[in-house]
């Protein structure tokens, strides 16, 4: 089954729990790919909805497979950014 993007949950969530763990500086992987992001040339806003991205297959584990957040897949996929070969998988 492939894993949802960004757009198959709710945008405002996504954004709230990334502005959250920006707020909360955890995990740091979040404010360090937002910085490196930044410095390559996104805009705050197109940094942000590629985190999103990174984040939605976690959160639909945890909402709708019930499933533990997977904290190293999460930032496995922050690394990965501004590629996002899992959304293809």
């Amino acid at each position: 089954m492939q894993e949802p993007n960004a757009d198959q949950l709710d945008q405002q969530l996504l954004f709230e729990v990334i502005e959250n763990q920006l707020a909360d500086g955890y995990p740091v992987k979040t404010t360090e790919t937002l910085m490196r992001l930044r410095m390559n040339g996104h805009s705050r806003e197109d940094a942000l909805e590629l985190i999103a991205c990174a984040l939605a297959p976690e959160m639909y584990a945890v909402i709708e497979q019930r499933q533990a957040f997977d904290l190293a897949r999460y930032e496995a996929h922050l690394d990965l950014l501004p590629e996002t070969p899992w959304i293809n998988d």
